[in-house]
């Protein structure tokens, strides 16, 4: 059922973005659509679970970050800014999780039909096809790195770390959505993804995604993610996560 709610916020973006609001920040948006996503997908899970609590990225009153109980972490449209311009790299993703703990994940591109998914101790999926990432090196892969405008004030930072990236690597890409990015590190496509600050409705369905596709997803100085409040994103294969944490300046921050 959940993927079915999923499947069908994503086929709902297909309709168009609507009327586009600036919201704190440059470059920081949302659209009609961003709010009618979380609002289905908020009223439909309600219905299956009258107990649950949200963690999305719109409409925030509605959010109660308790940590335990079942909480549905909810992107209604990542890579918002992609959207409103036609990229056709977007998704919904959300991420289910008991007591703290991710057990169930999706995350969906309309515009590709992708459909990941993942459940705790089940293994990892895109399209029915099961994922495991084979422990490629930076040298061996494509990295992928995130950068919001809105998120200034480690710039020069980020771009120190994407030239090193650059010159360690076969090449680096900023698709623009963080959670499929994230996601492309389990099916392979990236070896790995860094973002020095996201929100757990970013990353929290593509963190199971990846575990259970035998790649790692940790904060960039090796601490387990956090699942209350934003924190800098590392996510990769064991060997590149390794190697990415040993280059300056990642072993000092975060």
């Amino acid at each position: 059922m959940l993927e079915e709610i999923v499947r069908h916020a994503g086929e709902m973006m297909l309709g168009g973005p609507g009327e586009v609001f600036d919201k704190a920040g440059p470059a920081n948006f949302v659209t009609d659509m961003d709010l009618k996503i979380q609002k289905y997908i908020i009223s439909e899970l309600s219905s299956l679970y009258p107990e649950c609590h949200f963690f999305g990225e719109e409409d925030t009153a509605s959010n109660d970050r308790k940590s335990e109980g079942r909480c549905f972490y909810i992107d209604p449209i990542d890579g918002t800014t992609n959207y409103i311009f036609g990229y056709g790299h977007s998704c919904v993703s959300v991420g289910e999780a008991v007591n703290g703990e991710m057990v169930s994940a999706f995350v969906y591109n309309p515009f590709m039909r992708d459909m990941y998914k993942a459940a705790k101790g089940k293994g990892a999926f895109l399209n029915g096809r099961a994922l495991r990432v084979a422990d490629r090196g930076l040298e061996e892969g494509i990295v992928a790195f995130g950068c919001a405008r809105y998120n200034e004030d480690d710039t020069d930072a980020l771009f120190d770390i994407a030239k090193e990236l650059y010159l360690r690597s076969l090449s680096i890409r900023n698709g623009g959505s963080a959670a499929l990015d994230l996601v492309r590190v389990a099916s392979g496509a990236n070896v790995a993804y860094i973002e020095l600050k996201l929100q757990p409705y970013d990353y929290a369905a593509a963190s199971l995604i990846i575990e259970e596709a035998g790649a790692v997803i940790t904060q960039t100085n090796g601490s387990p993610i956090s699942l209350t409040s934003p924190c800098p994103i590392l996510a990769g294969t064991p060997k590149a996560a390794s190697q990415i944490q040993t280059m300056w300046p990642l072993g000092t921050e975060s």
